[in-house]
């Protein structure tokens, strides 16, 4: 489906501040995707399987060797581990879970582990699968998709006259090689990027349009979460408005892709959260995010909820990659035990039913990074909030992306 409006209208649009007029965008979003996809969701979960150390020198990240940023630091999981998060993610009511690791690109060792992890995840749970694991050729991405991967997400992170600002370590152009390998494939493709990078308003546009003529099955969308002791560390944070108003120009401008809003949507949000779903979304990232943490999972149901959109989980997660949960497809369906209590775990614990869930707060361990960190390759400093830069750079003992 083309986009519903050009991209001068797409221009107009970005200088709406007033909120009455945003949310009379948000209404006109709102009714665009009703039309294409009813009431049904696409919520995620990630796991972050292998963190800290990334080669790379996006400007935003905390996991770049590049950044003073502290973040969690660890090697890859073990196929058991990523399979322990997957079933988590699927009681938290998440109907898709992906494998995310740091860098562009992986040892043969450490692929086969996310292979063997997407395996036991196809087998064990009835999650749709998707991995997030750097650069790939047309072969890794075979491999992928026979050991059960659906999906292959691979940002663009910015518009293309903008990207030199964002990485140098880091091909715009590369990244659309490694989208082409992953269609060629037959994968779905996941592609997004980040917004209040330091991009313009133009910019953001460039990027949606860009966006469409990739044409991915599902765009996530993230929010600057400006990490400390990195090139962007001291940036502010977006106004909550003008998220909402760019979830919504950016669904009109592609009407058929799966929104989902990830990174830094609730320090971005706020309150206005469920007004970023009326605006367009299909679904949030849950839970927790690479190195940050999120809403907890009841909170992110009630969000859809609330609007009458229907969070059941889907019967062939396995077959159908698309949405399928639609109100009255599941009608007759055996009732999920653990559904009836997620919100309410001691009833789930007298009952004798054992819930285990994922917490965050427990499992992003923050480290420092090895030796002294070196200089950026575009010789960018790395940034702080005013006031808040330590005294002495970062440096401890040594070690090694990102959704």
């Amino acid at each position: 489906m083309p986009p519903l409006i050009t991209r001068e209208e797409a221009l107009q649009l970005g200088e709406l501040e007033a909120p009455a007029d945003i949310e009379a965008l948000v209404e006109r979003a709102w009714a665009a995707r009703l039309e294409t996809f009813g009431d049904s969701t696409d919520l995620c979960s990630l796991v972050n399987a292998k963190s800290g150390g990334c080669a790379e020198d996006c400007g935003f990240c905390a996991q770049s060797r590049f950044a003073e940023a502290e973040t969690p630091m660890h090697a890859m999981m073990e196929p058991e581990q990523i399979l322990e998060h997957a079933r988590a993610a699927e009681a938290a009511g998440a109907h898709r879970f992906c494998m995310v690791t740091q860098g562009q690109g992986l040892s043969k060792r450490d692929f086969e582990k996310i292979l063997e992890g997407a395996r036991l995840v196809s087998q064990h749970t009835n999650l749709k699968r998707c991995a997030s694991v750097g650069h790939m050729s047309v072969a890794r991405a075979k491999q992928l998709k026979d050991a059960g991967i659906q999906r292959v997400h691979h940002n663009v992170e910015t518009a293309e006259s903008y990207y030199p600002e964002v990485s140098t370590t880091v091909r715009y152009e590369g990244r659309l090689r490694t989208i082409d390998a992953v269609r060629e494939a037959g994968l779905e493709t996941c592609v997004g990027g980040i917004l209040n990078l330091g991009e313009s308003r133009e910019q953001r546009v460039e990027m949606a349009f860009q966006l469409a003529s990739i044409n991915p099955t599902s765009v996530p969308i993230n929010l600057l979460n400006p990490r400390p002791g990195t090139k962007f560390g001291d940036r502010d944070l977006m106004d909550p408005w003008e998220v909402v108003k760019w979830i919504a120009i950016f669904r009109l401008i592609l009407p058929e892709a799966l929104f989902r809003l990830c990174g830094g949507r609730t320090e971005n949000l706020g309150d206005l959260q469920q007004l970023a779903v009326k605006a367009g979304l299909n679904g949030v990232m849950m839970g927790n995010f690479l190195t940050t943490l999120g809403n907890t999972p009841s909170e992110d149901r009630a969000m859809f909820e609330n609007l009458g959109l229907n969070i059941a989980r889907h019967a062939d997660n396995g077959a159908n990659p698309r949405p399928d949960n639609r109100s009255g497809w599941l009608d007759g369906e055996t009732p999920d035990v653990i559904e009836e209590f997620l919100d309410t775990r001691a009833d789930a614990e007298n009952a004798g039913i054992e819930i285990q869930l994922w917490d965050p707060a427990s499992q992003l361990r923050y480290a420092k990074k090895g030796a002294k960190v070196p200089p950026r390759p575009d010789g960018a400093p790395n940034r702080w909030p005013q006031g808040t830069r330590p005294a002495e750079p970062a440096v401890t003992s040594g070690m090694p992306f990102g959704h």
